[in-house]
């Protein structure tokens, strides 16, 4: 077996372990990537983009490129409604129009689009800056010792084996995770909510929806329950089937996939569709299980687990790939800080702190969504209440070792609306406006940044690593819950770290840094 060494090892070449791939290079540290599929994503899949995602993309370059990917397949505006059919009557709206509500809070938007169309554009950005990719190779063992890991990888069409050595390894391979399944690492949770299917299919439906709002169309009918998500041409698309019948009630309910013909899906699809006038053609038929679960661990020694296999989620919401993508957000700058040495190894103890409580509560909000939008007959007891979409997006708190916390009394909520985070220690930093499409978001995402209010005095000095912007919009300092003369101390994750609400001096910033970095922890080996 031939040997060689590279930084990180990613278990997965998809959309969170190409995220991860793609920030590492982003932060300087080059990564191997190995994904045991030929290629990027041939389905949909994951295809309704947040916040946490857009702003990110923005931060590398690459809004503008999966903006015109998004209108090449979709309409900017959808909205998220529920219907008896296409033909029939609209029963709810959930959401009237994709980015309601977001403009003074963000300067990107949300955007509808596939993960087929996402992922090359990631995997392309990725090894710009300096990641390996390789298809069609799986990881078949990881055995860490006190300097690192060695991966062992095997090549799936000639079956060679070499081994790798890596200083941490990053599992991203898919809510079956065969990674998280050697690590011995439990899923807790809401299990086998059904056995769904998805049916990618092609019909002329522009005539029952030239005038709705379409994005997201739940379908409610004695026939099915499910969604369809169709392309702006409205001839192509893909309809989720997660229950079947008119008592949902009834255990073979959810069983949709069992048995399931070709004939009877589309006898499903005309169903959902609503007319027989409009003929359907069936593509491909997808089978697969809903379920609301979340790891017992995020990580285990040097190994950390990343997007559906830390977290399985219904599609419902959308939270699925934007949760893995605030994965990858989280542990890119981390491992790329240890690796560099600009921080402590406990740094990385505070990915599980961060994400893993954040990665619960996201998961009860999606099964929230599950539970009261496709089968509220089901019962609904067990529903944690709802958080609305945008504070899941940018009102969630971070706590963990790697933030100085100030002093808020909040009871170590986990989430703010938005309007109230006022740039509080863990809160993503508030957008200000700095002129026409410019941010103070704008300014993160590279390095540590220290913002403060212009004429507040030493705006030059800052420690190594961090750069110093001195705000002169208006409106900054409330923003940030500082006064003229305080400070925010931003993640390379966009994440509030620390702030002084007043006057400060060096050593407190000097202080806080090192703190946040984990300098002044016991640390076990790097």
């Amino acid at each position: 077996m031939s040997q060689e060494e590279i930084p990180v090892v990613i278990v997965g070449g998809s959309l969170v372990g190409l995220t991860t791939a793609m920030l590492l290079g982003w932060h300087g540290i080059p990564s191997l990537a190995v994904e045991r599929h030929a290629g990027t994503a041939i389905h949909a899949r994951a295809g309704h983009f947040q916040l946490g995602t857009t702003e990110m993309l923005r931060q590398v370059g690459l809004e503008d490129t999966v903006r015109e990917a998004s209108l090449r397949t979709y309409h900017p505006t959808g909205g998220i409604v529920s219907v008896e059919s296409l033909a029939g009557e609209e029963r709810a709206t959930y959401v009237k129009e994709l980015n309601e509500g977001v403009e003074g809070f963000s300067p990107a938007r949300r955007v509808f689009v596939n993960q087929d169309a996402l992922e090359p554009i990631l995997r392309e950005r990725a090894t710009e800056l300096g990641a390996s990719v390789v298809n069609r190779t799986e990881a078949v063992g990881i055995e860490e010792d006190a300097d690192g890991a060695t991966v062992t990888l095997r090549d799936l069409d000639t079956g060679g084996e070499r081994t790798v050595r890596a200083r941490y390894v990053v599992a991203a391979d898919g809510n079956r995770s065969p990674t998280r399944a050697r690590l011995g690492v439990a899923m807790d949770g809401h299990r086998d909510l059904s056995r769904s299917i998805t049916i990618y299919f092609r019909a002329d439906c522009a005539p029952l929806l030239r005038d709705r709002n379409q994005g997201v169309i739940y379908v409610h009918n004695d026939a099915l329950r499910g969604f369809f998500r169709l392309d702006r041409t409205l001839g192509t698309g893909f309809l989720v089937i997660n229950s079947v019948g008119e008592d949902v009630t009834r255990p073979e309910a959810v069983s949709v996939s069992e048995g399931m013909t070709e004939e009877r899906a589309h006898a499903l699809l005309q169903a959902a569709i609503g007319t027989p006038d409009i003929p359907a053609e069936i593509l491909q038929i997808v089978h697969w299980r809903a379920e609301a679960t979340v790891a017992t661990r995020m990580r285990v020694g040097r190994v950390f687990l990343a997007g559906d296999a830390a977290h399985v989620v219904p599609p419902n919401g959308g939270f699925g790939g934007n949760m893995g993508i605030l994965d990858a957000r989280n542990l890119g700058w981390k491992l790329a800080a240890v690796l560099s040495g600009e921080a402590g190894p406990a740094l990385l103890d505070t990915y599980e702190e961060e994400r893993l409580p954040l990665a619960r509560l996201v998961v009860e909000q999606a099964y929230n969504r599950y539970a009261t939008r496709v089968v509220p007959e089901r019962g609904t007891d067990d529903v944690q209440p709802f958080v609305d979409d945008l504070t899941i997006e940018i009102g969630l708190v971070a706590r963990s070792r790697a933030v100085v916390d100030d002093g808020e009394e909040d009871a170590g909520a986990l989430h703010l609306p938005p309007a109230e985070t006022r740039g509080r220690p863990g809160t993503r930093a508030p957008h200000v406006a700095l002129g026409p499409d410019r941010s103070t978001l704008d300014l993160c995402g590279r390095s540590f940044v220290l913002l403060r209010p212009a004429g507040a005095g030493a705006n030059g000095w800052a420690p190594p690593g961090v750069e110093v912007h001195a705000i002169e919009a208006d409106g900054f300092a409330d923003a940030y819950g500082i006064s003229a003369q305080g400070a925010s101390l931003v993640r390379p994750d966009g994440v509030v770290g620390w702030r002084s609400r007043g006057p400060f001096d060096r050593g407190e910033l000097e202080s806080a840094l090192a703190s946040i970095l984990a300098r002044d922890y016991a640390t076990a080996a790097a």
